[in-house]
């Protein structure tokens, strides 16, 4: 049985491009960066979760709710073909419980705060925007599209950066958490607009403060689908 099943929806995502150098600190044991035409990115990504099943079960007030998250990409050879994956900085949600099992369990870095969400559609425009709280203030990410979904191209920037199907966390500096995130391959909306109104450094620390003040390279928006997150496996240097 998946440890978790849900559908993600509407995912809005940002990229940024960044120097390797200052993503060493987070890689996990074992994992080597995943670069996309020799550029690295990060991407801010905001979507809901719906549906949600907790080893098969509804938990109260935990089927809908919101994430935000900071993450990069790596791949890892386990011996006969390259896992692809991510690699959080931070993900954000609304409600407790879930920041302390994906924190005792696979060891991520969530955390907890207000958030809220809105999606409109008319004939010709869908909007998504995903807003959350840092002490007193209040982020913004928002996209606007058309409304009519298209295929992702292979080879694409955006097949790289959709077809990671791995999440690593690092346990300590010789031990990593690897995971399987199951979905089918998503299609997308062409992006009319969007606009992030977010203090990266208040939200992701210091060293992230000059995202406030950067462009994204590309803005994407997904429509998402049905997913499923395996159980973990610990990974360990051989002593």
């Amino acid at each position: 049985m998946s440890f978790l099943k849900a559908e993600w929806r509407k995912l809005a995502i940002a990229n940024y491009q960044v120097e390797p150098e200052m993503l060493a600190k987070y890689l996990p044991f074992g994992t080597e960066l995943d670069f996309w035409e020799g550029k690295c990115f990060v991407s801010l990504v905001g979507f809901v979760f719906v549906n949600t099943k907790l080893l098969g079960v509804k938990i109260p007030f935990h089927v809908h709710f919101e994430e935000v998250n900071l993450r990069f990409y790596v791949k890892r050879w386990d011996g006969v073909s390259w896992k692809r994956g991510v690699v959080f900085v931070k993900e954000i949600v609304p409600k407790p419980a879930l920041t302390f099992v994906a924190n005792a369990i696979y060891k991520e870095n969530y955390e907890t705060s207000k958030m809220k969400h809105m999606w409109s559609r008319d004939k010709e425009n869908l909007s998504v925007c995903y807003e959350w709280q840092k002490d007193s203030k209040w982020n913004k990410f928002c996209v606007s599209g058309s409304t009519d979904l298209v295929n992702i191209a292979s080879g694409s920037e955006t097949e790289f950066i959709t077809e990671h199907y791995w999440g690593y966390a690092k346990a300590s500096e010789g031990q990593t958490v690897e995971y399987e995130v199951t979905h089918p391959r998503w299609n997308v909306y062409e992006v009319n607009d969007y606009n992030i109104a977010v203090d990266f450094g208040l939200v992701y620390g210091a060293e992230w403060s000059f995202l406030s003040n950067s462009e994204p390279v590309s803005v994407m928006l997904a429509e998402g689908s049905e997913i499923t997150v395996e159980k973990n496996k610990k990974i360990k240097k051989s002593v």
